[in-house]
């Protein structure tokens, strides 16, 4: 199959070339990010493969059905970023990645509290200059603290077994809870619960209407004094503007994030002889209390393996018209077309 492979980076290549050995796709790399302006660059191909950055809203998809594509391949499990609803609508097939790695999402997650906890990023700092000081470095045990997890599904559930190693009781939100987690000794809780009560919230659950802005100004201001809060998800789970509020209250005593809601100009890009026009993410980089990667969490050769696997066998199964497990299913179609 011809596929057109938008925003792709040296990595990307790497492991879908060693993938492809076994499937014999025609792939076409793009370093580009997939979007209306871009789409007519899928001319002649019949699938297009992208990421989470690529905007494939209704305007993208209708010039991309007018190219004669039929499937878009995401490298990823999210799919926010597509238009279900206008897809379906034109037929356009959407397939994923469900698991690459949910133990390397939920393990960066804990080097985000580990890091923010004990300012592992401030201490490297202070050697690299000769300063062994230790004022301002002081942290807490993690050993019998309250972390609240919101969603409970792959990674989260991982996440929950890790924490229960260290020793903290595991506070649960899902609608669809995990009897995995019982395992683990996770309790789960109502919402405001589990924010009234955690020291420590980790969000691991997809964005969807019912979840964008989740932790919005309402619920950050029923979470404990100095609380840790850390999005390894999706960055729109999270009102920036709000979170900015409370850090400068002190409300949010320490902020762990891989994801950022506008990040699409900035994360995956070297912008470091630009002026930074984002004074949202601008002000959040004052705050000593702010540890922010971009959005490396998945980035573990376990992940890009089974990522480009996953992929090349997605396309495979419908070139051959079999059954694809990672469809996108029509109950996520069904609700995109109700928003």
């Amino acid at each position: 199959m011809k596929v057109a492979v938008f925003g792709a980076k040296s990595y990307d290549r790497k492991y879908l070339d060693q993938a492809n050995s076994e499937f014999n796709h025609e792939l076409t790399y793009f370093d580009a990010h997939l979007n209306t302006a871009i789409a007519p660059l899928a001319k002649g191909f019949k699938a297009v493969c992208v990421f989470v950055n690529d905007e494939i809203d209704e305007s993208c998809l209708r010039k991309l059905s007018d190219l004669g594509i039929a499937i878009i391949a995401l490298r990823c499990a999210g799919f926010n970023n597509v238009d279900l609803g206008i897809a379906a609508s034109l037929n356009i097939t959407v397939v994923r990645v469900p698991e690459y790695s949910p133990h390397g999402v939920a393990e960066h997650a804990v080097a985000l509290i580990l890091g923010l906890n004990r300012k592992i990023y401030r201490a490297y700092n202070r050697v690299r200059e000769n300063n062994f000081l230790l004022e301002g470095l002081l942290g807490f045990n993690l050993n019998a603290k309250t972390i609240g997890v919101i969603g409970t599904g792959k990674i989260g559930s991982v996440f929950c077994k890790i924490m229960s190693g260290f020793g903290c009781t595991v506070l649960a939100y899902d609608p669809y809870p995990n009897e995995r987690c019982a395992t683990y000794g996770v309790k789960y809780a109502d919402l405001e619960s589990l924010l009234k009560q955690s020291d420590v919230i980790s969000l691991h659950c997809p964005l969807t209407p019912e979840t964008y802005h989740l932790i919005d100004d309402k619920r950050l201001a029923c979470m404990k004094p100095n609380v840790m809060l850390i999005n390894t998800s999706r960055g729109a789970l999270i009102d920036t503007v709000a979170v900015i509020k409370h850090l400068k209250s002190g409300k949010i005593g320490y902020l762990g994030l891989d994801v950022y809601e506008e990040e699409g100009d900035l994360f995956f890009e070297d912008v470091s002889d630009k002026i930074l026009e984002d004074d949202i993410f601008a002000r959040l980089l004052t705050f000593p209390n702010v540890l922010i990667t971009g959005h490396q969490a998945f980035f573990t050769i376990t992940a890009l393996e089974n990522i480009a696997m996953t992929t090349l066998s997605n396309l495979t199964d419908l070139e051959q018209g079999k059954h694809c497990l990672n469809k996108v299913s029509d109950q996520f179609i069904q609700t995109a077309r109700k928003k």
